[in-house]
């Protein structure tokens, strides 16, 4: 057994990792861990809801998510840490994002390897992990594409005020 098991922080909210057998804590999925090794810890039921699907129809109360961000001219913010100023069409970079899902072809490490190459988001030096984020928190198309994923599922192109994403829920 790992000795690892999902706990929420009285403070922040929201779940973490704990190891009984060394006391070690972290906020992210311990690395070497699957999203089914992740799903059977003690308390990943209760505290990621996710990590189960949605079965019984009930929306989780938080969901986590990567994202590959690829902006264009008529984004609300036409610039990334890549490119001063953003003059591709919304149709070039559709074409982009869609390049982009066939090399992943539905493979997480894959996504997490573009998106900290091509995004346009400051996610990028966090393979576009943006954590857990509850209902009211991201723009409207992005939170329904994300909770209409199961963990494991990555998104067709989304469509924001921000740009087109890829989404890879995560929990």
């Amino acid at each position: 057994m790992s000795g690892w098991e999902v706990r929420l922080s009285t403070s922040r909210g929201v779940p973490y990792f704990y190891n009984a057998e060394t006391r070690e804590s972290m906020w992210e999925a311990p690395p070497d861990l699957t999203q089914e090794q992740i799903a059977a810890l003690p308390g990943a039921k209760h505290y990621l809801p996710g990590a189960h699907g949605s079965a019984n129809g009930e929306r989780p109360a938080q969901v986590r998510a990567s994202h590959l961000l690829v902006k264009h001219r008529g984004s609300r913010r036409p610039s990334s840490w890549k490119e001063q100023n953003i003059t591709r069409s919304k149709e070039e970079a559709i074409a982009m994002l869609k390049e982009y899902a066939a090399q992943i072809n539905g493979d997480p490490e894959k996504f997490g390897e573009l998106a900290s190459k091509y995004s346009d988001c400051s996610s990028h030096s966090n393979k576009g992990d943006l954590g857990f984020f509850k209902p009211g928190q991201m723009q409207r198309p992005f939170e329904e594409a994300t909770y209409a994923l199961k963990v494991g599922e990555i998104s067709d192109v989304v469509d924001t005020d921000s740009g087109v994403h890829l989404i890879l829920r995560t929990a």
